[in-house]
């Protein structure tokens, strides 16, 4: 299929990106040298106050899209579910008042749909966020430094910038990138201020366009943004950077055989997050532009990234 032929290429591009981009010499989190949790650090008492005042209409919005085993993702990636009636074959009741029950089962890759990029997630180089050498913490088993388990609820201010809108159209395409002055001059016009600590969510149209209509061009490509805009919003000391994409950056790249260089600069370089497939559409529709965020990932051990469905509460 076309969009396994376009993402094995860019997964092959990422492997090459860490054999050619020069290395740079590490130095400690400025939250010190044995920090696993970065950027949510950000999280404090005095912004989850301050991010409840935001909930004016007592609403909520899931930031999470449904998922299921025709849902398209980055290959070889995929889920299988499966519901069954354990010891219930042949007529037979467990309990005494002939009740039955189901469970399930699941196989899955825990980076599709809606999902958070830990800092163990890509790195450069062999190397990770604060230091991490993979030799030292990435085992078949789980990681044993940088796991998604570690990291504390992210509550704060969210923020949703539409840039579909700041360049006058319901979709952006595949391929098209905006830059640290597009984010600034769309945040101008939106009258959407972007603070430290914020959770900073981009719409596109993309997955509203293409998701359900055309899930192989979905996962063929996406618009995203630029490495300058990501270097940029690292520098506003954000908690977390997510899109209604699948994987932030623009793909095809900016930059040939730098797939991907939004995460080298927001998990290696400086420890904040990435939301990937975030359903900001709903937010956009209602003209809302900051909101309460809430994230409790389920934890799993050793975790290098994990499906979420993350709240906004306005």
């Amino acid at each position: 299929m076309a969009f396994m032929k376009t993402l094995t290429a860019t997964a092959v591009g990422i492997s090459f990106l860490a054999g050619t981009a020069l290395a740079q010499e590490c130095a400690p989190s400025k939250w010190g040298a044995d920090d696993e949790i970065g950027s949510a650090n950000l999280v404090t008492p005095e912004r989850t106050l301050a991010a409840t005042k935001l909930i004016k209409q007592g609403k909520s919005v899931p930031l999470g899209i449904v998922i299921d085993a025709k849902t398209p993702a980055f290959p070889p990636r995929g889920l299988s579910l499966q519901v069954v009636q354990p010891n219930q074959q042949g007529g037979q009741t467990l309990f005494a008042y002939n009740g039955s029950y189901n469970d399930d089962l699941m196989q899955l890759w825990l980076g599709i749909g809606s999902q958070i990029d830990g800092l163990g997630h890509l790195g450069q180089e062999g190397m990770y966020y604060n230091c991490n050498d993979e030799k030292d913490f990435a085992g078949i088993t789980g990681l044993t430094k940088l796991g998604t388990h570690n990291v504390p609820p992210l509550v704060g201010r969210g923020v949703v910038i539409d840039m579909a809108a700041h360049f006058g159209v319901k979709s952006m395409e595949a391929g098209q990138f905006f830059t640290a002055a597009d984010i600034q001059a769309a945040s101008k016009a939106q009258d959407v201020e972007i603070r430290e600590g914020d959770v900073v969510l981009f719409y596109t149209g993309w997955t509203d366009a293409k998701l359900g209509s055309d899930p192989v061009a979905w996962a063929s490509g996406e618009p995203g943004t630029s490495e300058d805009a990501a270097e940029w919003l690292a520098s506003q000391n954000e908690m977390a950077v997510g899109s209604g994409t699948w994987g932030v950056d623009v793909v095809p790249p900016e930059k040939e055989g730098r797939p991907f260089w939004g995460h080298v600069v927001l998990l290696k370089e400086n420890g904040i997050y990435i939301l990937e497939t975030m359903n900001t559409g709903p937010l956009v529709r209602e003209g809302i532009k900051e909101f309460m965020f809430v994230l409790g990932q389920p934890r799993v051990r050793g975790s290098v990234q994990m499906i979420i469905n993350p709240v906004a509460l306005y």
